[in-house]
C-alpha cells in the first residue's frame, strides 16, 4: 500500500518498502551471504585479541615464561592482521553488493518514471518527482554503498562480543544490560524518526519544485511584477523545510548523549562485580580484564550503528519515496517492451466519454504542454529519458520525469498560427494542492468515430475541450468513463512501442535535448541508419541541419549549436516522422515556425501525411475548411459533426464562428442589431 495526498505522488508504506528491500537483497544473494560471512569471520577474529591478553595477564601473574608469552602476543598480532583483511574484503564485497543494488533501484525508478501517464506527472508536479530521482536516490545509494556493509559488520562484531562476555564469565555478561539505556533511546527516536524524515523529504521537494517555477518563469514572474509574491512563496517553503530539518537534529540531539551515557555502564558494571569476585577468588584478574576490554569494545561498533542509525532512517524514508513511485496512478500501466493487445485495424472510437482534471478547480487548462504520443512528460516517452529545459532552449536529460518532451509529426494541416488558449489542463505544478472532492467534468458524453485516412477538424471556443479530447485520443489521459479505442483496444492501455505506431499528438511544445542531432531524431527511432535521420530532417525542411559543422554528429546545447525555436520545432517534427504513426494530432504544431519556414514546413509535410489520420484542433478555421469533416466543441460535448459546407448550411454555432472569423456581420431576423 501506497499513501498519497491530493495530486502528490504516493509514499510506500513500512509493509512495502521492507518487501521491495528483501527482494533487492534475494536478488544478489549470493554476495549478500559472501558478505555476512567475511563480516562474521572478521569479527570472530577480533575477539581473539581480547581474551588472549586476559591469559597473558595470568601467565604473567603465576610466573609463566617469555616465551609463552610471545607465543601469545604472536597469536594476537596475526589474528589482528586476519581482521583486517577480512574486514577490508568484506567492506569490498559490501560496496560492490551496494553499487550493483542501487544500480537496480535507479534502473528501476527510470523505468516507473518513464512508464508514468503525463497527467500524473503534471498533478504531481516536477519537483517532487526530481527530488526522488536525485536526492532520494543518492541517499539510498550512499546507504547500500557506506552504511549497509558498516553495519553488518557492527551487528555481528556486537554479538560477538557479547557473546564472549558471557562465555568467560554470565555474571559479567550481565553487566551488558546496562546498554538497555540504548535500547529505550533508540527506540524512543525510531518511532518518531520516520515521519520526521518523510516530512522533511516532502518539504524538500516542495521547496525544489518552488525553485524551479521560479526559475523557469523568471520572466513571467518579472513581467508581472510578482516578484514580492513569489519571494514570500519561497521564504514560506523555506522556513518549512527549516522546521522539519530542526525536528530530526532535535531526535538526533536526544539520542546521542543517551547513547554515550550508556556506553560507560556496561563497563564501569563489570569492573566493580569482577573486582569483587576477584577478591573472592571466584574469577582470574586476566578474566575481568578481558569482560572489561569486551564492553569497552562495544563502543566502536555501537557508535557506528548509531551513527549510520540517522542515516539509514533517512535512507528508509528516501527509499520509501523512491519505492513510492510504483504505485502512483497509472504506474501499473502496460510497461515498454511487454505484451499488450494489436488493434485489428486504424478506426478510432470515441463513446460516452466523460473526464474531469483531478486538479483544484477543474477546468480546460494547460500548463507545461503536453506529449506528443507519449514521447514526453516522463510517461512512455520516445525519448526513453526526461528532460529539463533551458534558457538556451535546449534540454538536459537528468533522473526526472516531469517534463514535457513533444514531438511532433510528419505534415500539419495548413498554419495554425495563434497563441497557446486555455483549452487544455493545467499542469498542477503545486504538488500538495488540496484535492477536489468533485471534480467538474470537462468533457461529457462525447461520441466520435475517426475513419482511417480521414482528416477532421476539431473546433470550438476556448475552453471548449478540444485539446483535452486530443490528450485522449493520443492516450495521455484516460477518460473517467466511456471508452476511447483504436481498432476495439482502449488507447491507454497500449505497450508504448505500440501506441507509438498508432497515435502521435503534436503541439507547438518541442524540446531539444543535450546531445547530438543524431542522438535527438533516435529518441523516435532508436535503430534508424543516417539515411533515414537525413530524409526526416528533409521532411521537415531542416536544410540548416546539412550545414553543421559535424553533420549528425554536431552537439546541440551549450557547448555547441544553439537552435533556435524554429529549428527546435523542426527536429521535433522530424522525429514523428521517423515515429511513423497512423494517426496526427494537431495542436497548434507550426505555431513557433517563421512564416517562411512555416510554409514550407506545411508543403513537406503535406506529402507526408498523405493517406494517414490526421485530427487537428483548428484555432484557425481555415484548418475546418479543408478537413474532410468538422466536429464542433461547446462546454465538453460534440454539438456538431458534418462536413464545412453542411455546417455552414446548417447556420449553427459552427456558422457564426466561420461568420466571425471572417468578420462578416449578419442582422438579427427583427433587424434591431447586426449579429457576427
Amino acid at each position: 500500500m501506497s499513501s498519497a495526498t491530493g495530486g502528490a505522488l504516493p509514499v510506500a508504506d513500512a509493509a512495502r518498502t521492507r518487501r521491495a528491500a528483501a527482494r533487492l537483497i534475494r536478488l544478489d544473494g549470493r554476495a549478500f551471504a559472501l558478505l555476512l560471512l567475511l563480516n562474521a569471520l572478521a569479527a570472530g577474529a577480533g575477539l581473539v585479541g581480547p581474551w588472549l591478553l586476559g591469559r597473558i595477564i595470568d601467565v604473567v601473574r603465576t610466573g609463566g615464561t617469555v616465551a609463552t608469552v610471545d607465543r601469545l602476543a604472536l597469536v594476537i598480532l596475526v589474528c589482528a592482521l586476519a581482521q583486517l583483511l577480512l574486514a577490508r574484503y568484506a567492506r569490498y564485497v559490501g560496496h560492490r553488493f551496494g553499487e550493483r543494488t542501487v544500480a537496480r533501484v535507479r534502473e528501476q525508478f527510470v523505468d516507473r518514471a518513464l512508464a508514468l501517464p503525463a497527467a500524473t506527472v503534471e498533478r504531481a508536479g516536477t519537483g517532487d518527482l526530481a527530488s526522488r530521482g536525485t536526492t532520494d536516490v543518492t541517499t539510498v545509494g550512499q546507504t547500500l554503498r557506506d552504511a549497509a556493509p558498516e553495519v553488518f559488520i557492527a551487528v555481528v562484531q556486537v554479538l560477538f562480543i557479547l557473546g564472549a562476555v558471557v562465555v568467560l564469565d554470565p555474571l559479567l555478561g550481565a553487566c551488558s544490560l546496562g546498554l538497555l539505556g540504548i535500547l529505550f533511546a533508540t527506540r524512543w527516536y525510531l518511532r518518531r524518526a520516520r515521519t520526521a524524515y518523510l516530512a522533511e523529504g516532502a518539504a524538500n521537494s516542495a521547496l525544489a519544485e518552488m525553485l524551479a517555477a521560479n526559475a523557469a518563469g523568471a520572466r513571467t514572474i518579472e513581467a508581472l511584477g510578482l516578484q514580492e509574491r513569489r519571494t514570500a512563496a519561497s521564504g514560506a517553503a523555506i522556513e518549512r523545510f527549516r522546521r522539519t530539518r530542526l525536528r530530526t537534529l532535535f531526535l538526533r540531539s536526544v539520542l546521542f548523549p543517551a547513547v554515550d551515557a550508556s556506553y560507560a555502564l556496561p563497563v564501569v558494571g563489570a569492573l566493580l562485580v569482577g573486582g569483587v569476585l576477584h577478591g573472592q577468588g571466584a574469577l582470574s584478574l586476566g578474566v575481568v580484564v578481558s569482560a572489561a576490554l569486551y564492553l569497552r569494545q562495544l563502543s566502536a561498533p555501537m557508535d557506528s550503528i548509531l551513527y549510520w542509525v540517522e542515516q539509514m532512517q533517512s535512507s528508509a524514508a528516501a527509499f520509501a519515496r523512491v519505492e513510492g513511485l510504483g504505485g502512483a496512478p497509472g504506474a501499473a500501466s502496460v510497461p515498454a517492451g511487454a505484451a499488450s493487445p494489436a488493434p485489428v485495424d486504424d478506426r478510432i472510437d470515441v463513446t460516452g466519454v466523460h473526464y474531469a482534471y483531478d486538479v483544484p478547480g477543474g477546468g480546460d487548462r494547460t500548463g507545461t504542454g503536453t506529449a506528443a504520443g507519449r514521447t514526453g512528460t516522463g510517461a512512455r516517452d520516445t525519448a526513453g529519458t526526461t528532460t529539463a529545459e533551458t534558457p538556451t532552449g535546449t534540454t538536459a536529460t537528468g533522473p526526472t520525469a516531469g517534463t514535457t518532451t513533444t514531438a511532433t509529426a510528419p505534415g500539419t494541416a495548413p498554419p495554425i498560427t495563434t497563441a497557446p488558449t486555455n483549452d487544455t489542463p493545467t499542469s498542477g505544478t503545486t504538488p500538495h494542492a488540496p484535492p477536489q472532492t468533485a471534480p467538474r467534468d470537462v468533457l461529457r458524453g462525447v461520441d466520435l468515430t475517426v475513419r482511417p485516412g480521414e482528416r477532421i477538424a476539431l473546433v470550438g471556443p476556448s475552453g471548449a475541450g478540444k485539446s483535452t479530447l486530443g490528450r485522449l485520443l493520443a492516450g495521455i489521459d484516460a477518460p473517467r468513463t466511456g471508452s476511447v479505442t483504436v481498432g476495439r483496444v482502449p488507447i491507454a492501455e497500449l505497450a508504448p512501442d505500440v501506441l507509438r505506431r498508432q497515435v502521435v499528438l503534436v503541439t507547438q511544445e518541442h524540446h531539444v535535448f543535450l546531445g547530438t542531432v543524431r542522438d535527438n531524431l533516435r529518441i523516435a527511432a532508436p535503430c534508424a541508419g543516417d539515411d533515414e535521420l537525413r530524409a526526416a530532417l528533409a521532411a521537415v525542411g531542416a536544410d540548416w541541419a546539412a550545414e553543421l559543422p559535424a553533420g549528425l554528429d554536431t552537439e546541440l546545447g551549450a557547448d555547441g549549436h544553439h537552435p533556435d525555436g524554429s529549428q527546435s520545432q523542426q527536429l521535433a517534427l522530424a522525429r514523428v516522422v521517423l515515429a511513423d504513426p497512423h494517426t496526427v494530432i494537431l495542436d497548434e504544431a507550426t505555431a513557433l515556425l517563421d512564416p517562411r519556414t512555416a510554409r514550407r514546413t506545411e508543403r513537406a509535410l503535406a506529402a507526408v501525411l498523405e493517406g494517414r489520420t490526421v485530427i487537428a484542433i483548428a484555432h484557425r478555421l481555415h484548418t475546418a475548411h479543408d478537413a474532410d469533416r468538422v466536429a464542433v466543441m461547446e462546454g465538453g460535448r460534440l454539438t456538431e459533426l458534418g462536413t464545412h459546407d453542411e455546417l455552414v448550411a446548417a447556420d449553427s454555432a459552427y456558422a457564426a464562428l466561420w461568420r466571425s472569423w471572417h468578420g462578416e456581420r449578419r442582422d438579427r431576423p427583427d433587424g434591431s442589431r447586426p449579429l457576427p
